[in-house]
């Protein structure tokens, strides 16, 4: 059985497809949620309230494992992955290539040279501009240009009007199989989230009308997808972000790496999508899976990230670890600040529309724990 490190501000869901897989693994990560599969071992490590890629690098130094898988946000860190990697298997996409892919310019010109829709990313006054950090990831800290200077740790991209969505892929050799193709949820109120901060994603067949000519769309996102693995030679599972304009994905930017919509393709496919990844870095295997009749047979499965509103606590989480439908669950007695996550939920519903309410009850559901805890705090303090 191959020991393995998984690194990552939250690594519970990649986890749990690692051990269902039968991979012996140490999770670290900000939360070690109660709910981790009971064969990980779980560590917590947490900086000034965050699990940085430079924590969380250093704490891998002291963990025995024979490879190691990175998520978010080391991505933006190729110097720590080449740390965490030492004396270890890298199942994942190497710092050179992540240098490359998560380059904003690097990757507009090589895909444009395949006619590829991609927003521009330079100064015109006639257009509207988002201010972007490069090291960016869930939409944290993106946010409308006003004209002002930009810095350095920035750049501007064009606000493209139109549905977000993304593509999940494995990716070997030059070539990749789609696994996952969903719409995004992002900067919902209804789940404590502004802006352009992502907080779900929600999977529905081809012909649901979260999409304009979904199976157009899907052909068009799966082009890409291959491009981008060819141009920058990907392997294992990544993830695609686009914008959406009738049939056309818009690119946005490539997450190389384990992405948070790619638990919504294991529940709504059966699968185990972290099995698919070890072979791809392994071995250079691609899985034999069919997306497109999955996703005919299936209903629509949705996903939300649910944000503190205000400052706020549970008291008891114990009995969240029974209901399925919610994951990620926290320690009874944390507490929150407004924006920080609190736990995911889960939906499964006939079409996208109804699976977004559903959605919406849930976190509405999790935000009554949180009030009823925090009132109850405050009447025991009155007596």
């Amino acid at each position: 059985m191959t020991s393995l490190l998984i690194c990552g501000a939250s690594t519970r869901a990649v986890a749990d497809s690692a051990a269902r897989a039968g991979f012996s693994v140490t999770a670290l990560d900000a939360f070690a949620d109660l709910d981790q599969h009971p064969a990980v071992r779980a560590m917590s490590v947490v900086t000034n309230g965050h699990a940085t890629a430079a924590a969380l690098a250093r704490s891998a130094m002291s963990v025995d494992a024979e490879a190691v898988v990175y998520l978010s946000p080391f991505e933006n860190h190729p110097r720590a992955i080449a740390r965490i990697a030492a004396g270890r298997r890298l199942w994942g996409n190497a710092p050179d290539t992540l240098r490359a892919v998560r380059d904003p310019f690097t990757l507009a010109r090589r895909l444009r040279s395949h006619s590829f829709a991609f927003p521009r990313s330079w100064n015109d006054w006639n257009d509207s501009y988002l201010v972007k950090p490069f090291r960016s990831g869930g939409g944290n800290r993106i946010r409308c240009w006003r004209g002002e200077p930009v810095p350095r740790t920035s750049y501007l991209q064009e606000q493209i009007e139109g549905t977000p969505g993304s593509i999940a892929f494995v990716a070997a050799g030059g070539d990749c199989v789609p696994v996952g193709f969903s719409r995004q949820l992002v900067g919902d109120p209804a789940f404590g989230a502004a802006g352009f901060r992502y907080c779900g994603n929600i999977v529905a067949p081809l012909d649901d009308s979260q999409f304009c000519r979904g199976r157009a769309l899907f052909d068009a996102a799966t082009t890409v997808a291959r491009a981008v693995t060819s141009e920058f030679g990907l392997v294992g599972l990544n993830g695609i972000d686009f914008i959406a304009r009738d049939a056309v994905p818009v690119l946005l930017e490539v997450n190389p790496r384990w992405s948070s919509s790619m638990e919504l393709s294991e529940r709504a496919f059966a699968t185990t999508l972290f099995q698919a990844h070890a072979a791809a870095c392994r071995s250079g295997t691609l899985p034999s899976f069919d997306l497109i009749s999955g996703l005919q047979r299936s209903g629509a499965f949705g996903k939300a990230i649910v944000y503190a509103r205000q400052h706020s606590r549970i008291f008891d989480s114990a009995a969240w670890l029974d209901d399925p439908d919610v994951r990620d669950v926290p320690r009874s007695g944390q507490r929150f600040r407004p924006g920080q996550p609190v736990c995911s939920v889960f939906a499964t519903a006939p079409d996208s529309d109804s699976c977004y309410r559903a959605l919406v009850a849930r976190a509405d559901w999790v935000y009554l724990q949180l009030e009823q805890t925090t009132s109850n705090r405050f009447i025991k303090m009155a007596r």
